[in-house]
């Protein structure tokens, strides 16, 4: 995607709240504050009976509406077909909802730094490719030229290495240092590990889980006081949103002072009675264990996938609001044998990583970045990225010990570097095929159901007479941007099809446009 005129941000598009940040000229990345003059905004979209679309509501605005005209934690629905809102007789989607959320934080930065066109936003590393895709339509809908989507621990690593001096710098030993980075944000989880030099960063390993974050350790601690409030008083506050929606802004904020208290008190209210508990961090630790322990199993497992020795890492860092939590602190010395560095804003990294890796790729073409200096500008140019993919990409083929049988047959494991190209040879199942179907299949799952169908193409007009257990050669390549292509071609004719993913979900062309004209008539405050 080539850069527009205007500025250039980087964009952490959270579950619970967001973030937008730019390189200074003197190459200092910068969170751009909202309105408000907080430098991360809440992911809350709150619909109003009068047409009025907040973003970030206060509790106090926000309390005053009912709990069905206001979505939060849209980005676990992202690339969800089936996920939609109802307003003004309008159907929104995750992207459209998520596309009010950019284009708040965009508003709101330009008061700053004046005309935002270009973002690069990030996306969880195990985010598959229908959600990627679900993310940039976001953000064209937002009325942002989106040149990359980046993926978070990528950019927090870029963050780190930059802020501590080291990346793009030439004239440094060009020693290697292995990093960890855990990022647990209000929704999502992944762990990744990094090796860089001040020239060249490449990912090992990664692992992860779009529906583990913060808000469920919230979620723990509301439905054990809902609980104990009706067995104290007979009423059961849970079949009512609203009450629901109260029990968890309280249960959310006993959550947070637990970090840097052992005990909190917090008191609920519903129907004239009020509950009030004495909630200790040992019971909230004890209630969220295992939770906690999900967290454990993936570092450990990203740890043997990388061949790397926990008392071998040269940092640990943490990303993501939740990792304020002293448990996790706890857990990752453990495990990876020394105290995790909190050098880093969580809440911030990921943004402020985003808009370095946005201003490298500026800085690649001709015309550079407007107002960074020449050293800064070769800074930028000198970094070389090496990535993996986060999930399997397979095939649907025939059993070979069951031909009435589907299976995925990986093409290309997950925790492969990339890019990536892949070519493998298969038969016809019956004679006399004039079509070959090609199931594109995302997923580690042998089962093709388990997986996600991103797309599927057609080679036609087949030679006549062709028998059985004729050779079809399928090529997969998987590109830097993360971008999948496929090609097959028929060896005995030489027909051939490809095909840069028709995907099955998602906004085509047509639905984005009419989105981007909706969004524009929409003041969102």
């Amino acid at each position: 995607m080539k850069f527009q005129e205007g500025h250039t941000v980087g964009i952490d598009l959270g579950t619970t709240y967001s973030a937008i940040a730019r390189l200074t000229p003197d190459g200092r990345p910068e969170s751009l504050p909202n309105a408000d003059g907080r430098n991360i905004t809440p992911s809350i979209v709150l619909l109003g009976d009068d047409g009025q679309v907040v973003v970030g509501p206060s509790f106090e605005r926000s309390s005053q509406e009912s709990a069905d005209h206001i979505v939060e934690a849209v980005k676990r629905q992202m690339g969800n077909k089936n996920f939609f809102v109802v307003y003004q007789n309008k159907k929104l989607t995750p992207e459209f909802i998520s596309a009010l959320i950019l284009k708040k934080m965009k508003q709101d930065a330009e008061k700053k730094i004046g005309p935002i066109t270009n973002a690069v936003i990030t996306v969880p590393y195990y985010f598959n490719d229908v959600r990627r895709k679900a993310t940039q339509d976001a953000g064209r809908i937002a009325g942002l030229n989106v040149v990359d989507i980046i993926n978070e621990p990528t950019a927090a690593t870029l963050a780190y290495a930059w802020m501590k001096g080291e990346l793009g710098r030439a004239d440094l030993k060009q020693e290697a240092k292995t990093i960890l980075v855990y990022d647990l944000g209000g929704g999502t989880f992944d762990v990744t590990v990094v090796r860089y030099t001040p020239t060249q960063f490449r990912v090992l390993a990664t692992d992860g889980d779009v529906m583990l974050g913060g808000i469920d350790w919230t979620k723990r601690i509301t439905d054990h006081v809902a609980e104990q409030f009706a067995r104290r008083f007979g009423e059961d506050p849970r079949p009512d949103l609203d009450a629901m929606r109260n029990f968890t802004v309280e249960c959310e904020d006993a959550k947070r002072a637990l970090s840097t208290k052992d005990q909190v008190p917090l008191s609920v209210y519903y129907k004239g009675k009020t509950l009030t508990l004495q909630f200790t961090r040992k019971d909230f630790e004890r209630m969220c264990g295992d939770l906690l322990q999900r967290t454990r199993d993936t570092t450990e497992l990203v740890l043997q996938q990388a061949g790397v020795e926990p008392g071998t890492l040269s940092e640990v860092v943490l990303v993501g609001g939740s990792t304020y939590m002293p448990s996790v602190e706890k857990m990752l010395s453990e495990v990876c044998q020394r105290r995790p560095s909190r050098e880093l804003r969580p809440e911030e990294a990921v943004a402020q990583g985003a808009a370095i890796h946005a201003a490298i790729l500026e800085a690649r073409e001709s015309r550079g970045v407007e107002g960074l200096n020449d050293l800064i500008t070769a800074r930028l140019r000198s970094v070389n990225t090496a990535d993996v993919n986060s999930h399997s990409l397979g095939v649907k083929v025939s059993s070979p010990s069951d031909r009435t049988r589907k299976i995925n047959h990986v093409m290309i494991p997950k925790n492969s570097q990339i890019p990536m190209n892949v070519t493998q040879r298969f038969v016809t199942n019956s004679a006399n095929q004039t079509t070959i179907h090609v199931y594109i299949l995302e997923g580690e799952a042998s089962d093709p159901d388990a997986c996600t169908q991103i797309g599927d193409f057609r080679i036609v007009d087949l030679p006549a007479g062709l028998p059985a257990g004729s050779p079809v050669e399928v090529t997969y390549s998987y590109d830097a941007n993360g971008r999948i292509n496929a090609t097959a071609k028929e060896l005995t004719g030489s027909r051939v099809a490809k095909t840069e993913i028709v995907r099955d979900s998602g906004l085509n062309e047509k639905g984005i446009g009419d989105y981007e004209l909706l969004a524009r008539d929409y003041q969102v405050e």
